[in-house]
């Protein structure tokens, strides 16, 4: 199949057809993600709290950000590939923030960077689509603000709320963004901003009234249950039959039941023979 490009993208969108999302962190998934038919993979910053057991995302830097993407990007060569910009690799300035996403494309080999934030980022977008960057916005719950926000909690409940994410969505549209995702708001609400904007919305906790879906891997899969979000949909638990595995090699090679015969290798009685005389080995 050919490469996903931003064209093909839009066009899904202007066709009503579902774009489809879903993270990656390392070869293997990358590989498997890819093969699989999705249109776009994100190497996100979940990958913190997922990959490296972290309780947030927060403490992820840019080298660990381009270490995964250079990984999953080896795997990926269909699908269209964003890199997460990580905490406070963006906020700081302007050239910091441009050098950043330089790096994600230029040593991660990233298709697009993705950063949080609607209005108050709008400028930092504008700056990076100039110089030739594709950015895909992300509003609503953010989770690099999780703290500020006093938790995961969903977005735009309230008459205020629902008017700053509408303008936030279209401060990062206007801004140059190819693309935003709607996390952690009222359906209703996300299927309105879908509307009145004029760039595919990827959702996430946002219903299905969005232009297309993205769920974190380890939670489809059921590998992650430090917790699971209400929005997630466990289509198999993949954790729990990876660990019954490996208790059953540990019960293995305590009772001698593995290795057994079959997955050794064999040498010929005259060679031990011998190899046993030089030694002096009497006993065999």
């Amino acid at each position: 199949m050919d490469k996903v490009t931003l064209q093909q993208l839009q066009a899904m969108k202007e066709r009503g057809e579902p774009i489809s999302m879903l993270t990656a962190y390392d070869y293997p998934s990358g590989l498997l993600a890819d093969q699989s038919g999705v249109d776009m993979i994100l190497v996100g910053d979940s990958l913190g709290m997922v990959v490296h057991g972290f309780e947030s995302t927060l403490p992820v830097t840019m080298d660990m950000m381009v270490l995964h993407i250079q990984a999953v990007r080896r795997g990926v060569k269909r699908a269209f590939l964003v890199g997460d910009m990580p905490f406070m690799s963006y906020q700081a300035s302007r050239d910091e923030a441009l050098r950043n996403a330089g790096r994600l494309l230029k040593e991660g080999n990233a298709d697009a960077i993705k950063l949080e934030g609607g209005i108050h980022m709008a400028e930092t977008v504008h700056d990076m689509v100039q110089i030739g960057i594709a950015v895909m916005g992300h509003i609503g719950l953010t989770p690099q603000s999780v703290s500020a926000f006093g938790g995961f909690k969903v977005q735009g409940k309230s008459i205020e709320a629902a008017r700053k994410l509408i303008e936030d969505a279209k401060a990062i549209e206007q801004a140059g963004a190819f693309s935003m995702v709607i996390e952690g708001v009222p359906a209703k609400l996300a299927a309105l901003i879908t509307r009145m904007v004029n760039i595919p919305t990827i959702g996430i906790g946002a219903g299905g009234g969005t232009d297309g879906q993205v769920l974190v891997m380890h939670d489809i899969l059921g590998m992650f249950d430090r917790f699971t979000p209400k929005f997630v949909k466990q289509y198999a638990k993949i954790g729990e039959a990876i660990q019954n595995v490996f208790t059953t090699f540990h019960q293995e090679v305590r009772s001698g039941a593995f290795p057994a015969p079959e997955h050794e290798f064999g040498i010929s009685d005259a060679v031990l023979n011998e190899i046993l005389t030089e030694i002096g080995d009497t006993a065999h």
